[in-house]
């Protein structure tokens, strides 16, 4: 499904995070995918408020917790800069869809990393 948000086209996601050489771009093509997986889910499903919101940030959240492990196999790791960068996008996608009153620590509450 294309994303229909002009802002979210257009955007390039974990861009810091591909433009330092110690996070595998292999695995950061699966965390971009996640968060084009939420934008589409939520162009699909339309939350209506910020708890429909959440369950979905939720779900990517723990996607992005399962891979930490790949993360790890391949010589990085979900430290703090890939923390902030990854908390940063649930931000952005929050504000892109008109929930600009969403929690960043909320939008990412299951979070491992």
């Amino acid at each position: 499904m294309p994303i229909s948000n002009e802002q979210v086209a257009g955007h390039r996601f974990l861009r810091v995070l591909y433009e330092d050489d110690y996070y595998p771009d292999q695995v950061l093509d699966r965390g971009a995918a996640v968060l084009l997986r939420l934008c589409e889910r939520i162009e699909t499903e339309r939350p209506a408020d910020l708890a429909a919101l959440y369950a979905l940030t939720h779900a990517a959240t723990r996607a992005f917790n399962d891979l930490d492990a790949e993360f790890i196999a391949a010589g990085s790791e979900i430290e703090t800069v890939a923390r902030d960068g990854i908390a940063e996008e649930f931000g952005f996608i929050a504000d892109a869809y008109g929930f600009t009153d969403a929690d960043l620590e909320e939008l990412v509450a299951p979070r491992d990393w």
